[in-house]
Formats: C-alpha cells, sequence, structure tokens
C-alpha cells in the first residue's frame, strides 16, 4: 500500500502527528483524473455509499407512496447527529409506516453530538435506536420493504430483497456485478461492500452525472441530489461540514464521510467524483485533506474558499479552549 501524506498537526511550532491517505478524482467514463497515493487500495466507504442506497426508495415509487417529503429524502443519505430535527422525522417517519423505533436493525447509541448527549443523560435518558446516526437510511429500506411487499424483519441481511436491490443498483455504477465485492457487515448491521479508493470515485462521478440507463433511475438520483442540496443539515448536521460545504458551494459540492477514515463527494455540474481514504482510520484529517485537494484543483470559488478557511485549517485547543496548534492540509 502506498500511502501519502495529507494532512499534519502542529502543537506550537512543531509537527506532533501526521495523517497518510490515498485519494482519486473521477469522471463518469470512468477514467481517474487525479490521485494521490494509490487509489487501487481496496477498503470500506462504508456510510459513504449512503446516496445509492437512497436510490430506491425513490426509483421504486415507496417515497411518493408514504408522502415523504425532501428531508426524508436527505435523511436517507445521512450520517446524522440526533438533533431534534433528525429524531423527530425519524420517529414520524416510523409512525407512517406503522412502526416503532424497534423495527430499526441498528443498535441503539446515544447521538454523536456531546451536548446532545449531556442533554439525554440530564433529562433521564439513555441509548436510543432513533438516535443512531444511520437511522434515517434504516428508514429508507423499510420504506422500500413495506411499499415492495417485503418482510420488515430481516431487511438488513444480505439475502433480504431490500439488499439485493441496492448491490444492482450499485452494479450499475460500479460497471460490474456488485454481488462480486467483499462483503463485511457495517457498524449499523447493514451488508458492507468493498471496493477500491479509484472505484468508489468512480461511482461517485456517476452518481454526479445521473449517467445511468433508466429515466426512472436517473430521475431518482436527480430529486436526492436536489434534497441534499436543499437540505445539507439533514444530511448531516447543523454547522457540520456536509452542511457547510453545501452551502458554502450553492450546492456543487456534496460531501459525505463514512467511518474509519473514508469520505466520498460528488460535483454534478462537472460529473465529477471524489473518494477519499485517510490511513489510520482518523475522521480528524479527513475533511481538511478533502478540502485541500479542492482548493489545489480550483474545484472552489474564491468566495467558496474564503467561506471555508476554518475547515481548511483546524484549531487545535487546550483543556481551558485556548488554540494551541493546528491541522492542516499538505500539498501533494
Amino acid at each position: 500500500m502506498e500511502f501519502v501524506k495529507l494532512a499534519e498537526v502542529w502543537r506550537g511550532a512543531v509537527v506532533e502527528s501526521v495523517h497518510f491517505g490515498a485519494a482519486a478524482v473521477a469522471n463518469a467514463a470512468g477514467e481517474i483524473v487525479h490521485g494521490w497515493g494509490d487509489p487501487s487500495i481496496v477498503t470500506f466507504p462504508r456510510s459513504s455509499l449512503k446516496p445509492i442506497q437512497a436510490i430506491a426508495l425513490v426509483e421504486t415509487g415507496a417515497a411518493e407512496k408514504f408522502g415523504l417529503t425532501q428531508r426524508h429524502i436527505a435523511l436517507s443519505s445521512a450520517s446524522h447527529r440526533a438533533e431534534d430535527i433528525h429524531v423527530d422525522l425519524v420517529m414520524d417517519w416510523l409512525g407512517q409506516l406503522d412502526l416503532t423505533e424497534e423495527a430499526l436493525a441498528c443498535g441503539p447509541d446515544l447521538p454523536r453530538n456531546s451536548k446532545r448527549i449531556h442533554a439525554i443523560i440530564r433529562a433521564g435518558g439513555d441509548e436510543s435506536r432513533r438516535y443512531h446516526n444511520c437511522s434515517g437510511k434504516h428508514c429508507g429500506f423499510l420504506t422500500v420493504a413495506r411499499h415492495m411487499g417485503w418482510a420488515v424483519e430481516g431487511y438488513n441481511e444480505p439475502s433480504h430483497p431490500t439488499q439485493t436491490l441496492y448491490l444492482e443498483v450499485l452494479s450499475e455504477f460500479f460497471g460490474r456485478d456488485a454481488t462480486s465485492l467483499p462483503l463485511g457487515v457495517d457498524g449499523c448491521t447493514l451488508p458492507a461492500p468493498a471496493m477500491s479508493i479509484s472505484e468508489m470515485a468512480v461511482v461517485m462521478a456517476r452518481y454526479a452525472a445521473a449517467a445511468v440507463s433508466s429515466p426512472i433511475r436517473k430521475a431518482a438520483i436527480h430529486t436526492i441530489q436536489d434534497a441534499v442540496r436543499r437540505y445539507p443539515e439533514y444530511m448531516s448536521g447543523t454547522g457540520e461540514p456536509t452542511d457547510l460545504i453545501a452551502r458554502a458551494t450553492d450546492g456543487r459540492v456534496i460531501m459525505k464521510t463514512g467511518a474509519e477514515g473514508f469520505l466520498c463527494a460528488f460535483i454534478p455540474d462537472q460529473g465529477l467524483g471524489v473518494a477519499l481514504k485517510i490511513a489510520d482510520g482518523s475522521a480528524r484529517a479527513r475533511v481538511i485533506a478533502f478540502l485541500n485537494l479542492l482548493r489545489q484543483l480550483d474545484l472552489l470559488t474564491p468566495d467558496a474558499l474564503r467561506a471555508l478557511t476554518p475547515l481548511l485549517n483546524q484549531p487545535v485547543y487546550n483543556s481551558v479552549g485556548a488554540t494551541v496548534g493546528k491541522i492542516c492540509g499538505c500539498s501533494t
């Protein structure tokens, strides 16, 4: 494996830590137009695949049947922070399906936001499936199962029709049978396919360009893209990097993170896809590295670059809140 230096952590005037990784930018023709390190490395995109997993929700007519809004559709692609807007929508959605949160195959969890955790504990609350960052995606699979007349039990198993349908959709973007991909199990219990970084960049480029054969699938992709552009806070959280990047670029750049330092993005107006993996699995360096690569490729307008500068050089604090260093991207 060949990784290159993508970010540095400075404490004062000394580099304390370094994050290595690999990345690729692809077009919808399947060409890798830029690469850093060895993008042939095979890994798990994890939650970065959620925009692909959401396609069946719209394509099958399930979203329309249950009267889902753009907020629901954005949440189906989300790794959310369990803000009230997310949790309330999940519970309303389950009610529309005549299900309780026990139907969610993702395990009980606490929010990823520390303030929300403290508020829940102070109120006497505990872990819950509705707080799981993947609960919106799971609602999407449950909706497809309900609409198609499939059992909702076991929807997280690889043999369930919702999962075989997902892999069929993925196959078109992937360019070959996705059932041949190595499968792991994601943290939320769903099947997790593995692929190379370059292959994931191609998947995102074809998604960006809606480069699919079916007009119905193409329309579904455009519906999802419109939803996450309009409601990026439902895809992540208010003020989270995904939200800030979408707003700073007027929806030109939509980013989706995955566990273990993975990140992908699609740029519809240029038909480009990006995939990036931080080698050590750390989340703290991936957004910085991603934005630094976009800056090097002139894919950020001057206005967007100014708005996103705080994400490009993130401060390191000590325990009393004083800035003692920074995390920044590296030229590659």
